[in-house]
């Protein structure tokens, strides 16, 4: 073998070749790109379990390993070569992935723990065993209540049960539960009260008043009784004046160049006072209504304003008042929570401030809460109030003295009794058909120029024509006269 030395011509050959492997590599390179990457395009399955419920999921290939991406979610138990066991362990969504031996993606889980519906379902068929259209739907992120309910109180406890199976917010803990079942049946609650108030007064009154009046000018005078101080001008025995049972007799004894006179006063009254009202209010179940019937009185108030007092004036009511929440129950039964009040003002214990002059109030006030059914009653009695006043005016001494002393004393009886009775009923009600409602005005016929100003007549005679007047066209009325048979409600 013949080694034969590298000339100049061979050494830029060489040199040539190296410069052009320099250039093209680079472009070779690039035109290789990188590293592959796949993505594993198999189709993902459905698996659907409730919180605290378990699967066995079966692989066609062996098992090599499990992945779960939430494990707070769902939990895995590799049993067998081929089978894993899947257990729900809170509401939400996860996935779960098996490998195969070769290290190859065999199947992909897309796992969705929802709420324990069938248990819910089952518990409110147990505890409500009526309401039996009652829907329950559960995702992953709330529970969905639907249907009716033949009650409100039915429906709470109903959605009560619900929050313990609903998921709840991570930060807040409340339950995420959507209520849209609808309450069935009538939920309007018409109230009839009757307030009935009784007021007795028993008054007696004795007075005697005396004045001795000598020639020489000089007065002596007992006086006992202040509001009777006018006496006759002249004549004897005086002129008795009786105006019912106030008896106010008058005399005068003239002699020896002296005057006598007396006047005496006697009194006994009786006063009955009857307060009735009789209110009706319609409401709807677990609404409030308030009632009054009475008026607003004015109270000064003194306020001070830039060193300055300035009277400002606040309203007070009074009246026959109501206020009344109810809440319809099952069965028909209606819980409700009844305040009535009656007060009426007293200008006797009425305070003077600043010229002006403010009447007392006299309250009777009730509250209470009930349970009753549709068109039951209860009453609320024994708000009794007893006063007796005694008044005795007497002169020193001669007041004292045993019969005789009745001259020279001023007696005074007073007796108040009252009582207050309500009467409480309430009604399940339904909205008036308009077409079938009845007003007192249906029978008023217009009268015309005759019988108005010859005649006299405030109401018409009715006009024979072929079209039927209002009174005519409305069951259960009399023409010319007012409203017979039931109305102003209808019951359910």
């Amino acid at each position: 073998m013949k080694i034969r030395p590298i000339t100049h011509t061979s050494a830029g050959a060489v040199l040539s070749l190296l410069l052009l492997f320099v250039l093209v590599a680079p472009q070779l390179c690039d035109a290789a790109g990188p590293t592959a990457v796949t993505v594993n395009n198999l189709p993902t399955k459905k698996l659907s379990l409730a919180v605290g419920k378990s699967t066995v999921v079966e692989s066609a290939d062996p098992i090599r390993r499990v992945s779960v991406a939430a494990p707070e979610i769902a939990d895995t138990v590799v049993l067998s070569a081929r089978q894993i066991y899947v257990t729900g362990k809170s509401s939400g969504l996860t996935t779960i992935t098996l490998w195969s031996d070769a290290n190859r993606v065999s199947a992909v889980f897309d796992v969705e723990i929802l709420p324990d519906v069938a248990a819910l379902k089952e518990k409110i068929h147990q505890i409500f065993p009526n309401e039996k259209d009652i829907k329950v739907l559960g995702t992953h992120e709330s529970i969905t209540l639907s249907g009716t309910v033949s009650s409100a109180g039915n429906l709470n406890q109903i959605v009560r049960l619900a929050e313990a199976y609903a998921p709840r917010d991570k930060n807040t803990s409340k339950p995420h539960l959507l209520n849209l079942v609808d309450v069935g049946g009538v939920h309007q609650v018409m109230l009839e009260v009757r307030v009935a108030e009784m007021s007795r007064s028993l008054l007696r009154r004795l007075g005697v008043n005396f004045s001795y009046l000598s020639e020489s000018g000089t007065n002596f005078g007992i006086s006992l009784l202040n509001s009777l101080t006018r006496l006759p001008a002249a004549g004897w025995p005086g002129n008795p004046l009786t105006v019912g049972d106030n008896i106010n007799w008058a005399f005068r004894f003239t002699g020896a160049g002296a005057t006598w006179t007396g006047f005496i006063d006697a009194l006994k009254e009786n006063g009955l006072t009857k307060v009735l009202a009789e209110p009706t209010l319609i409401t709807l179940s677990g609404r409030s209504a308030s009632f009054l019937a009475g008026g607003e009185f004015p109270i000064p108030v003194p306020q001070a304003t830039g060193g300055a007092t300035t009277i400002t004036i606040e309203y007070k009511t009074f009246g026959v008042g109501l206020n009344f929440t109810p809440t319809v129950l099952s069965n028909g039964k209606i819980s409700m929570a009844v305040n009535p009040e009656v007060s009426d003002l007293d200008f006797t214990r009425a305070v003077a401030v600043q010229g002006f002059l403010i009447p007392s109030v006299n309250t009777r006030r009730v509250s209470t809460v009930i349970e009753l059914g549709d068109g039951q009653s209860f009453a609320v009695a024994g708000l009794l109030k007893d006063d007796i006043r005694e008044d005795v005016k007497k002169f020193p001494v001669l007041g004292d003295i045993p019969v005789l002393g009745a001259l020279f004393r001023s007696t005074s009886f007073q007796k108040n009794e009252t009582e207050l009775i309500v009467i409480v009923t309430p009604h399940l009600v339904k909205p008036l058909d308009m077409a079938k409602q009845t007003l007192p005005t249906d029978a008023f016929i217009e009268p015309d120029d005759f019988e108005f100003y010859l005649l006299g007549a405030l109401e018409g005679r009715e006009r024979k024509s072929t079209a039927k007047s209002p009174a005519a066209s409305v069951p259960g009325l009399k023409k010319g006269s007012g409203l017979e048979g039931d109305f102003g409600y209808i019951k359910p």
